[in-house]
């Protein structure tokens, strides 16, 4: 159970700590500067932007509303908010869900594939500046195993709560 204050904590070493400490501020940094990247350019925000990637990565340009909330780690309340600044724009819409009533799809329009598409370049090597250009070639594979495994587990935790 996460954060079982019931049994004596294992205490972190020195490079526990290290590593700890070293992915706050690497997450807090990065995020920073993507952040201002895409909002020099007068765009939008990387929470905005990151709604686009994951509707422009989608079968159809789609997601259930639902779907989104999941991947974006955001309630659904603060979604709908986002969403509807975005449908503000032209660059998404909502579409009912023909076989179930309650359901809603956010969908990138034209406009919205236009923009993703403009900004990618930028952003794409503003990711490959902060961080994997930061990262050795032979140590690429390792990383990426190791924060799929930590994702995983946190997705499957994420699971069991909610269930």
């Amino acid at each position: 159970m996460l954060g079982d204050v019931n049994h004596t904590p294992r205490w972190l070493d020195s490079t526990e700590m290290r590593i700890w400490l070293a992915y706050l501020e690497a997450t807090g940094r990065v995020g920073q500067r993507l952040e201002a990247s895409l909002k020099a350019t007068g765009a939008m925000s990387l929470e905005d932007y990151e709604v686009l990637v994951h509707l422009s990565e989608a079968d159809g340009g789609r997601l259930r509303m639902t779907e989104l909330s999941n991947r974006l780690l955001h309630s659904q309340s603060r979604l709908s908010q986002r969403v509807d600044r975005l449908v503000a724009r032209d660059l998404v819409r909502r579409e009912k869900c023909p076989d179930d009533r309650r359901g809603t799809f956010a969908v990138i329009t034209d406009h919205g594939f236009d923009t993703i598409r403009s900004l990618a370049p930028r952003h794409v090597a503003d990711v490959r500046e902060l961080l994997i250009d930061q990262i050795e070639p032979h140590e690429r594979e390792i990383l990426a195993d190791v924060l799929e495994r930590i994702a995983r587990s946190a997705r499957e935790g994420d699971a069991a709560v909610h269930q």
